[in-house]
């Protein structure tokens, strides 16, 4: 049964990336009216034109719709498995309701156009699937790899700065995918400054661009902060310093892409590299926020127990 779920999981999340980054494909080829106003069909059909964005959009479906089975099954596994991973049951409302948001909006959009800020809650509710389905099998390796070994809660600022990373990322992956679908990409066309400006203000397209760079900025500044807040609380949890010096790597590796994107003016491979890259690095803190939740719930639940105990010896008595 674990073997069978742990596998589910993998499919699951290598799949959810696959349809995050062709829904990204979809939105930076234009292919979003590839089908028309025709859902779930393609203009009417079961198999599409021979047009790039009808393949493009149509394929994009079609690999929704067979991930959504796997994300079915895994779901009620998980449910099945919640005595002997209690901490997958919390993240199965959150694994398969996002994805139900992010099919229906998908939908929506099709059958009825939206505007520019509803458009870009489509990448934020792939990103919660992806992390979803991850976690899930973040869950499954935790249990059957630790045995009984007991780590120490994280710091308390270590755990909130893992969730205010996590918040600000996601804020940041919101404003890029404003960005495509308010068409404001030929904003800023220089990078680090907007168009020779440091501070072009926050009106336009060049504001919006503007505000996604301060707002990457200021992620990038959280996770050093996290980083160092880590590797000063590296002898009570040596584990969490790799975890926030690989996020650190990534969101360099972002940042830099970013400019790459920029400077290839919206080049396809850039710009799916940047969404994948986004992807990875919001896996990576809500992994952290997982580890420093769960482990403060048991460090809490230890404690209660322990302070219990002496009650119940004097009633006892």
């Amino acid at each position: 049964m674990e073997r069978h779920l742990r596998r589910l999981s993998i499919i699951g999340t290598l799949g959810m990336m696959l349809v995050l980054l062709m829904g990204a494909t979809v939105t930076d080829t234009g292919s979003g009216e590839g089908c028309g106003r025709s859902w779930p069909l393609c203009r009417g059909t079961f198999l599409p034109a021979s047009v790039r964005e009808s393949v493009i959009e149509f394929s994009h479906r079609a690999i929704t719709g067979v991930l959504g089975i796997v994300i079915l099954l895994l779901a009620i596994g998980a449910v099945k498995a919640r005595h002997a991973y209690p901490g997958l049951l919390p993240l199965v409302p959150i694994m398969v309701g996002a994805l139900l948001l992010q099919s229906g909006m998908g939908a929506w959009a099709v059958k009825y156009p939206q505007s520019s800020a509803v458009l870009a809650l489509h990448f934020g509710f792939s990103l919660v699937a992806v992390a979803g389905v991850f976690l899930v099998m973040r869950v499954i390796d935790d249990q059957q790899n630790r045995g009984q070994v007991i780590r120490s809660p994280a710091p308390r600022h270590l755990a909130i700065i893992f969730w205010v990373s996590a918040i600000t990322v996601y804020g940041v992956a919101y404003s890029g995918a404003y960005i495509k679908h308010a068409n404001a990409e030929d904003a800023c066309r220089t990078w680090p400054l907007c168009d020779g400006q440091v501070w072009p203000g926050f009106s336009g397209n060049d504001g919006v661009v503007f505000a996604h760079r301060l707002a990457a900025l200021g992620s990038i500044a959280l996770i050093g902060g996290m980083a160092w807040l880590a590797h000063r609380s590296r002898a009570q949890r040596p584990d969490l310093v790799n975890l926030t010096f690989l996020a650190m790597l990534v969101v360099v590796c972002q940042a830099i892409v970013g400019a790459i994107v920029v400077q290839t003016n919206m080049q396809l491979f850039s710009t799916l590299l940047h969404a994948g890259l986004m992807a990875v690095l919001f896996l990576i803190l809500c992994e952290g926020c997982r580890v420093t939740l769960s482990e403060r719930s048991r460090a809490d639940t230890r404690k209660a127990t322990r302070s219990d105990a002496p009650l119940t010896s004097a009633t006892a008595d």
